[in-house]
Formats: C-alpha cells, sequence, structure tokens
C-alpha cells in the first residue's frame, strides 16, 4: 500500500497533551477520494478518546470525527464526486456492506462493526484510523457527504456528529408538526436537537437545571422552558411529550422525565454511556405504554438526509472557532462546558 505524510495534532498517550506530529495516509484507490480538510469540529467524543475515557484508545490518537474540506483527488472508479466539490465525513469511515443493518443503510449498527474515523480498525493498513484533526484525509467515496454550498462551511462541521445524533432519533420517532418534543441539556447536542425539531416543525421545551439558559434557548428555537430542580413546573408538564431527548453526558436521574411523556412516548438518550442510577422506575412505563431508549449518529444516507435538511432551512451550529494549536486549552474548557456551543478548528492554522 503506498502512502503519503501528513501533519496532524495527536496524542501519545492517557496523560499527554495533542502535539503536532506526522501521520500516514494511503494514496487513494479506485473507489476513494483524498479531501483537503478545512474545518474540524471538536466533539466530547475526541477528548473522552484521547484520554481513554471509554478504554481501548489504541495510541498514538488523532481524534476528530466532524470533517468539511474539498476533494483533492478522486479514485477512476468515482462518479458522485469531482475534484473541487465540498465533503463531509462524520464518524464512519467504512462498514462491512453486507449485513442486515448495512444492507438497511443503517452502518451505525453495522453487525459487524462499522470503522470509526478515528481508533477503527483500518481495513487497508491493518492499522487503526486516523481522525480529521489533520491536513488530509483518505475515504471511500461510499461514506462522504455532499455539503450544501449554501451554508458557512465551519459551522456546518458540527452537524456531521452533533447534528445526525439527534437527527436520527427525531426522524425514527417521527417527529413532525404535531408533536411535541422535549430537550435535556443545552449544549452541543442539546442546541441541535431544538434547532432541529424546531425545523421538523414540533413544539419544543427546553429542560433545564437553571433559569440561566432561557432566553438563549429561545433564540435557538425552544417555545418554552421547564426548571427540571423547580417541583412545580414539572408537575405542569405531565404527560405532555411525545419525544425526550436527553443529551446529557453523565449518569443523572431520568424517572422524574418519564413522567412527563405522553401515553407511547419515548424518552431517547443520546448522550450518555453507561448504568442508569437511581433505579429506572417502570410503574410510569407500564402504566402509560413509555418507553426508556437509546440512539446513536445515523448512517450515511440519513446523515445526507439531514444535511440536505439543513441546507434547505439554512440550519447550522452555533460556533467558536479555534486554532489548532488551541486544542489543548478547549478541551478544558470543554469540561466546564465554557462554550457556545462548538468548537471547530480552522485547519488552515496546522
Amino acid at each position: 500500500m503506498n502512502t503519503f505524510t501528513v501533519k496532524a495534532y495527536g496524542t501519545e498517550s492517557t496523560t499527554a497533551d495533542l502535539k503536532e506530529m506526522n501521520i500516514e495516509r494511503r494514496e487513494i484507490t479506485s473507489t476513494d477520494v483524498e479531501i483537503e480538510i478545512l474545518y474540524c469540529g471538536v466533539c466530547h467524543s475526541d477528548l473522552h478518546t484521547a484520554r481513554n475515557d471509554w478504554g481501548g484508545t489504541i495510541y498514538p490518537a488523532v481524534p476528530g470525527h466532524e470533517i468539511v474540506g474539498k476533494i483533492t483527488k478522486v479514485g477512476s472508479e468515482v462518479s458522485k464526486f469531482k475534484v473541487g466539490d465540498l465533503a463531509g465525513v462524520g464518524c464512519i469511515v467504512d462498514s462491512c456492506g453486507h449485513c442486515e443493518s448495512c444492507q438497511h443503510d443503517l452502518e451505525q449498527y453495522c453487525l459487524n462493526g462499522f470503522t470509526g474515523t478515528y481508533n477503527g480498525h483500518d481495513k487497508h493498513s491493518g492499522g487503526h484510523t486516523f481522525g480529521g484533526y489533520s491536513q488530509k484525509v483518505v475515504v471511500n467515496s461510499d461514506h462522504v457527504l455532499k455539503i450544501p454550498e449554501n451554508l458557512d462551511l465551519a459551522a456546518v462541521a458540527p452537524l456531521l456528529c452533533a447534528g445526525i445524533t439527534t437527527w436520527s432519533p427525531l426522524r425514527h420517532w417521527n417527529v413532525g408538526p404535531n408533536s411535541k418534543v422535549a430537550v435535556v441539556g443545552l449544549g452541543g447536542l442539546g442546541h441541535m436537537a431544538i434547532k432541529l425539531a424546531k425545523g421538523l416543525g414540533a413544539e419544543v421545551t427546553l429542560f433545564s437545571r437553571t433559569p440561566g439558559k432561557t432566553e438563549d434557548a429561545k433564540q435557538l428555537g425552544a417555545d418554552h422552558v421547564i426548571i427540571s430542580t423547580d417541583e412545580a413546573q414539572m408537575d405542569s408538564v405531565k404527560g405532555k411529550f411525545d419525544v425526550i431527548i436527553d443529551t446529557v453526558p453523565y449518569v443523572h436521574d431520568v424517572n422524574p422525565y418519564v413522567t412527563t411523556l405522553n401515553i407511547s412516548g419515548t424518552h431517547v438518550l443520546v448522550g450518555y454511556l453507561g448504568g442508569l442510577e437511581p433505579i429506572l422506575n417502570t410503574v410510569p412505563m407500564i402504566l402509560g405504554r413509555k418507553s426508556v431508549a437509546g440512539s446513536v449518529i445515523g448512517g450515511i444516507a440519513e446523515t445526507q438526509e439531514m444535511l440536505d435538511f439543513c441546507g434547505k432551512h439554512n440550519i447550522v451550529s452555533e460556533i467558536e472557532m479555534i486554532k489548532m494549536q488551541e486544542i489543548n486549552e478547549a478541551y478544558e474548557r470543554m469540561l466546564k462546558s465554557d462554550v457556545r456551543y462548538r468548537f471547530v478548528i480552522d485547519m488552515q492554522s496546522l
């Protein structure tokens, strides 16, 4: 396999800062495209992987799976892209392509395991994949997305993870103009859930622990804000919501939110991986046919659908642009929720 060298930013160990390094990319095959990366969003998953919070990180690790760039080379069998096209790469760069999930455009649930944009098994090199904190990336064209040209490219980048993570459950649970949707948590995921649910025509409520985010939530499109620590306010929305998108990234009590679901309503966890504490009370679930579910990103077709929808409705993320050299500081700020609402790296700074 022929390769070429590009500059990247990554880390050598759990405790080491990210720094400039050189990595190898494969030369394009007949089905690949090469992309010059212009912008890369910064996701909580990047930090968790860099610091091995979930275990299994392979070092050196180069994060980044919210990639927007311009195509610089195309393979001989590629027909849907040409040199100069805008392109996006999200969380998936490969999947088996033949299992039942893949056959139904659900590559995110590939029964043989999809290949993550970073820290995944690289079928070509035999090593592991490197993400978007780099100058260029080479990806199979079937896993590359078309970017609407009318949108702010930097603000598009977070759509490729934060956007699709919230879009997929909204679509799966058939959110539309008659839906009542609530969002738990106003961060990178939460602000996209509000924008997308509102774009789909739903009545949107934010659950927040403090009143400080009320004005911001309404500017983003929320119709109502409920302070979840206020018992009277929580009582006022019992039995109201068809779908709750829960973006909180740490262990928390979902029981108070389940009581606010309508009959057959669903509380969808998209931000937290792990056990629930305190124990989930099934009484309101059984008596109201309510569900607690989980969801992760979306397949390639669904991600393209989301991007096309955002292009039509002019929906992008709220971002703060940083230079590549500021990533370690950005990680510390992200841990403190000190960003409105997503960092995006200007990759021209690398």
